[in-house]
């Protein structure tokens, strides 16, 4: 029986990918720096730090810390599009609370970033724990965040469930030992094929979720 369910927050708990994604172009536009939907598309699920640092000989003259910042305060203005909730999200929130599940976030953000985000949906005060950017040393794919917040949970990592979007964080959660549903929220199912189980939001998931209710699990592996 899992006892713990951990959720990545942006795309997953919440729709920010267009927001996040026309920031980062943004940022690429405005500096004159060619990129593509692959280069948007790797900045999905992992620190904005990590991703920045891989781009910096494009940006000369500029620190990843102020290519942050100016993306970040792209994300602020009016004409960027609007954020909400993926759709089942508070739903499960408040389910998985009245079973007792204890419930976490893992996220590449910032703390600060990822607070507000989750006080505006009304889901900060129905976790156990929150882990962010700045708890880690190491993001996503790395598994540290799930195995810390595992660990504040005092769960065995093969006893929590991981909800993820992207690929570097389905990667985290299985290096974590953690069964991982993808949703396809923000990319197409086969980019999600390390995960356990692959759903379109989270909308009417099936609670409990074990290796009995998805027998079709090795071909969303394949």
């Amino acid at each position: 029986m899992h006892t713990a369910v951990l959720f990545d927050l942006d795309g997953t708990l919440i729709d920010t990918e267009p927001r996040s994604r026309e920031a980062w172009a943004r940022l690429f536009r405005c500096h004159g720096v060619p990129h593509d939907d692959a280069v948007l598309r790797a900045f999905a699920g992992r620190p904005a730090k990590e991703a920045v640092a891989e781009h910096l000989a494009s940006f000369p003259g500029h620190t990843v810390e102020e290519l942050c910042a100016e993306a970040m305060a792209y994300t602020a203005l009016p004409d960027m599009p609007a954020v909400a909730p993926v759709s089942g999200a508070r739903e499960l929130l408040l389910r998985l609370r009245r079973h007792g599940v204890a419930l976490g976030v893992v996220t590449s953000g910032p703390r600060g970033y990822a607070e507000g985000e989750l006080a505006a949906m009304g889901a900060l005060p129905l976790l156990d724990v929150l882990i962010t950017a700045d708890d880690v040393t190491r993001g996503k794919p790395d598994p540290e965040g799930y195995l810390a917040a595992c660990s504040a949970l005092r769960a065995a990592p093969g006893q929590a469930v991981v909800f993820e979007d992207a690929p570097a964080g389905i990667l985290a959660a299985k290096r974590a030992g953690a069964f991982c549903v993808g949703l396809t929220t923000t990319q197409p199912a086969n980019a999600l094929a390390g995960a356990d189980l692959v759903l379109p939001d989270l909308a009417d998931v099936p609670w409990p979720i074990a290796a009995e209710l998805v027998p079709d699990r090795a071909v969303n592996n394949a």
